[in-house]
């Protein structure tokens, strides 16, 4: 295993101490607690609160999107490892400004669980209202008839921006916990895995995959994808994408969509731009309008090679809080 690391037990907590040495003019660590990050951003009293939470490994999920328009707090575990309930509950007190907090996290078991506790224990002790909405954009982790099962993915980059959005326009909890599942209800998101990842604690791959083979499906802990076939060209895996993307969200002549080419951690931004270049083809081809894409790495697992591809089907009022302006330390979105 060669990482540019130190200790591997200290992998999270000095990844913690580099967001803030270098971005502390916008986050902070809640009273020294390397696990939570808050935004610096000052916000006026009345704000509903945006927290998330989940396992270290994937940034810029979640800490980067912890600012101004998007997220005011973020508590991070260990490597693909949930954060405790009492972190979580940390992070919502920390986020409350008197109207609530909005829970916005990916549908993982200890996730949810630890949520849960941590949404019983503020509202008991703190009377704290919360809502939680989870994110389910993966259509590789269950077929859409058993869509509660899905995975969340690099698609609830685009829900915390239209949540962060609305609650910045002063929204109630219950509308921005519905402006949430909105977007949520109009993204789909597919991924797909060239080569394992390293833990540091674990010091060996994942799983293991064929140098002349790719994972259709794969999640972004390893989880299993939907089949494996022999190494294809871009446009190839593009189009088989889409094929299952638009198969779960229909796009009609004239929808206009944002799309999200997501690099898993080891792809060079150049094949992600090959990769965009056929959605932009397809796309066009159906007549759909493509409007605000994003090609880089926003959601990734550690130094996985391969890529996610996500659909945001827009509306008016979407596509306004798409627009709407954000500054955090791995996002900003003047306002365009």
């Amino acid at each position: 295993m060669k990482k540019i690391i130190n200790k591997p037990a200290n992998f999270v907590d000095e990844v913690m101490e580099g967001i803030v040495a270098a971005y502390g003019d916008r986050v902070r660590f809640l009273n020294g607690d390397r696990r939570i990050l808050l935004s610096n951003t000052p916000v006026r009293e009345g704000k509903v609160g945006i927290v998330t939470a989940g396992g270290s490994g994937h940034l810029p999920v979640f800490l980067g999107y912890v600012g101004q328009g998007m997220l005011d707090g973020c508590a991070v575990g260990n490597v693909f490892a949930s954060p405790s309930a009492e972190r979580m509950a940390n992070t919502i007190r920390a986020c409350d400004r008197g109207n609530g907090v909005l829970c916005l996290y990916g549908n993982y078991g200890g996730d949810n669980m630890n949520f849960d506790m941590a949404c019983e224990m503020v509202e008991l002790e703190d009377d704290i209202q919360t809502r939680t909405v989870r994110v389910k954009d993966d259509v590789a982790s269950a077929p859409a008839a058993e869509a509660s099962r899905r995975r969340g993915v690099a698609g609830m980059v685009y829900a915390f921006k239209a949540a962060g959005a609305s609650a910045a326009e002063g929204r109630t909890l219950n509308e921005v916990a519905q402006v949430a599942q909105k977007a949520l209800d109009n993204i789909r998101t597919m991924g797909v895995a060239l080569s394992p990842c390293i833990v540091p604690e674990v010091g060996k791959p994942t799983f293991s995959i064929a140098e002349n083979e790719v994972e259709i499906g794969m999640g972004i802990h390893g989880e299993p994808g939907i089949e494996v076939r022999p190494m294809m060209t871009a446009d190839a895996v593009v189009d088989l994408m889409l094929d299952k993307l638009l198969a779960d969200l229909p796009l009609e002549a004239g929808s206009k969509v944002s799309v999200m080419v997501n690099g898993l951690g080891a792809t060079p931004k150049e094949e992600l731009l090959i990769a965009y270049r056929r959605v932009h083809q397809v796309l066009s081809g159906k007549q759909v309008q493509l409007v605000m894409p994003y090609v880089g790495e926003f959601a990734t697992s550690m130094e996985m090679a391969g890529f996610s591809l996500t659909l945001f089907k827009l509306d008016a009022e979407l596509e306004a809080l798409l627009r709407a302006p954000a500054s955090t330390p791995f996002f900003t979105n003047e306002n365009i």
